[in-house]
Parts: C-alpha cells; sequence; structure tokens
C-alpha cells in the first residue's frame, strides 16, 4: 500500500472512529497530537476525564487484527504523548481507549475503554 493511500485509509478510519465516538457521548478536543517519540489519534472528552484515543485500523485479520497491533511499545509512546498533552493542558482524570477498526465499514468498529494503563 503507498503512503499516501495508507495515510488517507488512517484519517478515514479516525474520522470514523470521532464519528463513533461522538455519538457515544465523547467530545472530541484534539487530532494527531505529536511530540517527539509518540502521537494520539484523538483526545476526547468523556465527563471530567480526558481520553487518549488509538485508533487502529486493518484490512486483515492474518496478524491477528487491530487489537494485535497494539504492542507495549505502541502503548509505551502513547503514554508519552499523553504525559505531553497533560503537561501542556494541566493535569486531569485521563484513561486510553482503543477504537478497533477491521475495514472502513461502521459495523466493524470495536471500542476499547481502559484498554490499558499508564504505571
Amino acid at each position: 500500500m503507498s503512503g499516501i493511500l495508507a495515510q488517507s485509509k488512517g484519517a478515514a478510519g479516525e474520522q470514523l472512529a470521532a464519528d463513533y465516538l461522538r455519538r457515544q457521548g465523547l467530545k472530541l478536543v484534539e487530532r494527531n497530537f505529536r511530540v517527539r517519540g509518540g502521537e494520539i489519534d484523538l483526545v476526547c472528552r468523556d465527563g471530567a476525564t480526558t481520553v487518549f484515543v488509538e485508533v487502529r485500523l486493518r484490512s486483515r485479520k492474518d496478524f491477528g487484527g487491530a487489537a494485535a497491533s497494539i504492542t507495549a511499545t505502541k502503548q509505551a509512546r502513547l503514554i508519552l504523548a499523553a504525559r505531553h498533552w497533560l503537561q501542556r493542558h494541566g493535569e486531569m482524570p485521563c484513561r486510553f481507549d482503543c477504537v478497533l477498526l477491521d475495514g472502513l465499514e461502521s459495523d466493524n468498529i470495536e471500542w476499547l475503554r481502559d484498554a490499558f494503563a499508564a504505571d
């Protein structure tokens, strides 16, 4: 898959996830927050809680599907980025969620609340 095609599929997946989370009552605060060493796809609010969301899109399940792609290394990068975001915006209750997409159809969405924790 070419880089541009992958980026457009990634953006479409993030939009699908953002729309889904909005329908579940979350408010989108920021997209694609980047720092050296990490990135957060979506930053949302769920009441008083900041939710850092990793969106994983997999078109094939050969290698375990979307959930299998959230490795310990990926989690560490998300936690690093979240710490930077909280430093800029103030400490507050937070959690890490994952939205798993096996394709770009809205009926293939799995939302993992509290998918992992920062130690």
